[in-house]
């Protein structure tokens, strides 16, 4: 059988696949994975544009491993609530879960459709100005190591099974599966969204200041000075969504039905694409609504496209974005996709692109079937002169000469996986090259 990601990127024949039940059916896959000398890759929802999740020996699917497993609310002495659940569970069913019990998730990425495994392991983040990546949220893991053993380890740990800890909560699949996650959540509040016009020049002269937001994206149009801001304020005043047609225009009409149109047209007319832009730029309107947290941070992505993220150090964003824009206007790429970008803290997850310093994330996309792998290149030239991290699960060319430069705790990192697979049981080719020598 062939299995593909959702971007239909990557593409993977594995020999077994497996949909193991419990973390002890997942213990007894990886025992006899090892004993048959099969390498092993877990999948979640297959939103990695990489082929991080490729295998031709077993693939270990966690659709089976889901649902809220406890929910342990905050204490007297300081202690954060915290919910654990199970690693296969889509973002969107704990969203559900969380808010019929009266919690949330304090921060997340735009789409939902992502495993909660799937979504720690590769870095998923959202934007913010205290928190922004869904590691950095994890407090403990339940993992499936490669000789067929679990090990249950947290926060807490200031042994050998600290450093696993440490390692697991962005693990890329490398050091075992893991089969419950348990995140920091907190009483489910609301936000207030604001989307208006801007350009690219008034955001770049503000961005000290839109730092300062709660959180704060942007989505330029290539090609015009046209910017889509997003800013998402915390606030107590109760739910008050969009209306329906005003959520239609904007989620459906603007965000999928128009991107899908202006892909289509500029891929089949490429020299259009500026003036389609500018077009384009024109439907971005004013609304500001105040909604359940989830509702805010997660949209509906109906059209298919392929990403490349990196994460740049904040201090370099302005000069790095203004080159962004001379690069793509005078290349002979016509990219019609925007460009998003989100602003977030550092943090202290070993292998986090946001690790020890204030991040400015960028991501291009483009559309398939389209001449993007010239744009995309130059583009990843300019965010390695800047000490660029890309995203594990986002389009890269990086390998780990170059990873492990941009990464002080890689080779702890290394050593924790040295000591926990030195078979390479949880390992391919893309592994390979992001993390041997």
């Amino acid at each position: 059988m062939t299995w593909r990601n959702w971007a239909r990127t990557v593409e993977a024949r594995p020999q077994r696949v497996e949909r193991p039940a419990s973390a002890a059916e997942v213990a007894e896959v990886l025992a006899r994975a090892a004993h048959d000398g099969l390498r092993v890759r877990p999948v979640g929802a297959g939103h990695s544009f990489t082929p991080i999740a490729a295998t031709d020996g077993v693939q270990v699917r966690l659709d089976r491993l889901s649902g809220l497993i406890s929910l342990d609310a905050a204490t007297a002495e300081g202690a954060p609530a915290t919910a654990t659940v199970a690693a296969g569970t889509p973002l969107h069913e704990l969203n559900t879960a969380l808010a019929a019990r009266g919690y949330s998730l304090t921060n997340m990425g735009d789409i939902a459709a992502q495993t909660v495994a799937g979504a720690v392991s590769t870095g998923t983040h959202g934007s913010g100005r205290v928190t922004a990546s869904l590691s950095d949220q994890v407090t403990a893991v339940r993992l499936a190591l490669p000789d067929g053993t679990l090990a249950d380890v947290s926060s807490e740990d200031t042994s050998d099974d600290g450093d696993l800890f440490q390692a697991a909560r962005l693990g890329l699949g490398a050091l075992g599966v893991l089969t419950a996650v348990t995140l920091r959540v907190e009483p489910a509040f609301t936000l207030r969204a604001t989307e208006r016009p801007s350009t690219l020049d008034e955001v770049l002269e503000r961005f000290d200041e839109l730092a300062g937001e709660d959180h704060c994206d942007l989505h330029w149009l290539p090609f015009t000075g046209a910017v889509q801001l997003k800013v998402n304020r915390r606030t107590g005043e109760p739910s008050a969504p969009r209306n329906p047609v005003a959520a239609w225009w904007s989620g459906e009409l603007v965000e999928n039905a128009g991107v899908a149109l202006v892909q289509r047209i500029t891929r089949a007319a490429p020299k259009s694409t500026p003036a389609v832009n500018r077009t384009a730029a024109r439907l971005i309107r004013r609304s500001s609504y105040v909604d359940a947290a989830p509702n805010v941070f997660t949209s509906t992505r109906r059209v298919r496209f392929h990403e490349m993220e990196y994460a740049l150090p904040r201090a370099a964003a302005v000069a790095a974005l203004r080159e962004l824009r001379d690069l793509t206007a005078r290349g002979p790429w016509r990219i019609a996709f925007p460009v998003q970008v989100r602003l977030a803290p550092a943090d202290d997850v070993w292998l986090s692109p946001a690790y020890g310093r204030d991040t400015v994330y960028v991501a291009t996309h483009a559309y398939p079937r389209t001449d993007y792998r010239g744009w995309f290149d130059a583009v990843e030239r300019l965010w390695v002169s800047y000490g660029g991290r890309p995203h594990w699960g986002k389009l890269h060319t990086r390998d780990s000469r170059y990873l492990r430069d941009q990464y002080s705790r890689m080779d702890a990192f290394r050593a924790v996986r040295d000591r926990v697979d030195p078979g390479r049981t949880m390992a391919n080719e893309h592994l390979d090259r992001l993390l041997e020598s």
